[in-house]
């Protein structure tokens, strides 16, 4: 048997958009599913949000997302936390980090922003971090043994 930790992403009504820009990065399978599909509407002007979407690829990567409903508290932290995306394959790592930052710095508030650029770290061949436009912050790197 085995287990996987997924994260599970709250928004407030950016789930849909935060989904598919983690599907146009990591590829794979996107499923987002409404409380109008779910039959779970508790506010019409909810209707089209997401109560339960994931994407998942055959690489392994997974994460999940919903929007939060306005009839229930949401405060988000300033940084509740960091996804990391690991390999210990350097080009999957660039080929990602690519199409996450693909256009950061352009100013249209729709792109990523990197925190610290990719490149060679004392504890790893390659570590960068950058917040997508939901406000996520993303840490990819390249995974070594660690011989502590």
């Amino acid at each position: 048997m085995a287990i996987a930790t997924t994260p599970h992403l709250n928004f407030r009504g950016d789930a849909r958009a935060a989904l598919e820009f983690y599907h146009s990065v990591f590829g794979g399978q996107l499923v987002a599913v409404s409380y109008a599909d779910a039959n779970a509407v508790t506010d019409p002007a909810e209707a089209s949000q997401i109560m339960w979407g994931q994407v998942a690829s055959d690489e392994g990567f997974r994460v999940m997302a919903y929007d939060v409903p306005s009839h229930t508290e949401y405060a988000p932290g300033v940084i509740p936390l960091f996804v990391s995306v690991r390999s210990t394959d350097a080009d999957e790592i660039e080929r990602y980090w690519g199409a996450f930052t693909a256009g950061a710095g352009a100013g249209s508030g729709s792109t990523s922003t990197v925190v610290v650029p990719l490149a060679p770290a004392a504890w790893a061949p390659l570590y960068g971090m950058a917040t997508d436009p939901f406000g996520v912050t993303w840490i990819f790197d390249v995974e070594v043994p660690w011989a502590g």
